[in-house]
C-alpha cells in the first residue's frame, strides 16, 4: 500500500510537470507558470515528507530497536539535513 501511495503521488507530480511543460509552449503568463511551478514543488516536497515518516517509522525504529541507536540518530539527522535543503 505504501508504494502504491507514493506511486501515485509521483504519477500526478509527472502530470503536472507536463502541464507546465506544455504551458510554456502556449505562451501562458509567467504569473500562471509560477502557480503551477509552486504547486508541483509543493507537491514533491509533501512526497519527500511521505517518504521520510516512512523511514522514520521503520528503518530508524528499527535501528534504535535492534541496533546502534547512536550510529541511526546520526544517519536520521543527515537524512533530515538532505531533505531540508529542498
Amino acid at each position: 500500500m505504501y508504494k502504491r501511495q507514493l506511486h501515485r503521488r509521483m504519477k500526478k507530480i509527472i502530470g503536472q510537470l507536463n502541464a507546465v511543460d506544455k504551458m510554456v509552449d502556449q505562451d501562458i503568463p509567467c504569473e500562471d507558470l509560477l502557480i503551477q511551478i509552486n504547486a508541483a514543488k509543493s507537491a514533491l516536497h509533501k512526497l519527500g515528507q511521505i517518504v521520510l515518516e516512512g523511514h522514520l517509522r521503520h528503518c530508524v525504529k528499527d535501528g534504535i530497536a535492534h541496533g546502534d541507536a547512536d550510529k541511526t540518530i546520526a544517519e536520521f539527522t543527515k537524512v533530515i539535513e538532505q531533505f531540508s535543503k529542498i
